[in-house]
């Protein structure tokens, strides 16, 4: 925890510009003995916090990020940095500034940071793009570097204009179907990803919200243009012969690690999306 009183200053400054709507690319950076030492605990920070952060700030990542199953990046980057399970003991032994958690930090790990004095900052899950262009925003405040934070947003708003749909085009219906027929609601980042690669969510539209289950007997009465199945194991739902009868409905893949992280997995994401919508003219099954 060594310069903490720059870092104090600091983590003020990242509070303000967290709530300004854009944070200028013009920002100066703090010179390097200022910038804090970072731990992350769950793995949407971490995929941001490795993007914009000098790797010496990094102190540790979530374990999630070593789990090929979990990671919100690429598992060789990932293996880059030390993993972390996150007790109290473990974090404290890395002696950071501070802590990237999330909404859902264990209560008892928080109020045990904050009689330590070490600042945890927690961060939601981001539900639009919008939401994670402040996340990121507030990440890159955080450590020093705003400038990479835009760079990243730039990134990310790139690939969303050429992952967007031609002009004048209609949207698509789809259901992302995860196991059990759990099917995401509007205020969902996939689902916003869905609206802006030019699909429509077609369990909202089935009066559905967010973790609702869409039957297959639902799905097989008004099926939907496309069916995005999340391989999250075996289930016998999304592996039913019944499905094969929806001879106007094309079904792809979606990796489930990207679904609930913004920052650099929307790249994944609409890169990924967009690539489904290019196929609708040519019928590949389970693609």
């Amino acid at each position: 925890m060594k310069g903490r009183p720059a870092f104090l200053a600091l983590w003020a400054l990242a509070a303000v510009l967290a709530g300004c709507a854009r944070a200028p690319s013009s920002e100066p950076e703090p010179p390097l003995a200022a910038r804090p030492t970072v731990v992350s605990l769950n793995p949407c920070t971490d995929a941001i916090l490795v993007q914009l952060a000098d790797p010496a700030q990094v102190l540790a990542i979530s374990h999630y990020s070593h789990d090929p199953r979990a990671s919100s990046m690429p598992v060789a980057q990932a293996a880059r940095f030390t993993a972390t399970r996150g007790s109290v003991e473990d974090v404290l032994a890395l002696q950071p500034d501070v802590v990237l958690g999330s909404s859902f930090t264990d209560p008892a790990t928080a109020s045990a940071f904050a009689r330590l004095g070490l600042p945890l900052e927690r961060f939601g899950v981001a539900g639009t793009v919008a939401e994670s262009r402040a996340q990121i925003r507030q990440i890159a405040a955080l450590v020093g570097h705003p400038r990479r934070g835009e760079a990243l947003i730039a990134r990310i708003d790139r690939a969303l204009a050429q992952a967007a749909p031609p002009p004048g085009a209609g949207p698509v219906s789809a259901v992302v179907w995860q196991a059990d027929g759990l099917v995401p609601g509007e205020q969902t980042l996939i689902v916003d990803l869905l609206q802006r690669t030019g699909f429509a969510n077609h369990a909202a539209h089935q009066g559905l919200g967010q973790a609702d289950r869409l039957s297959l007997e639902q799905l097989l009465t008004k099926p939907p243009r496309v069916l995005l199945t999340i391989n999250e194991g075996p289930d016998r739902m999304r592996s039913h012969p019944a499905l094969a009868s929806l001879a106007s409905t094309q079904r792809h893949r979606l990796d489930p690690r990207l679904l609930y992280c913004g920052g650099p997995t929307i790249i994944a994401a609409v890169e990924r999306l967009a690539q489904v919508r290019r196929r609708l003219g040519a019928r590949q099954p389970g693609a």
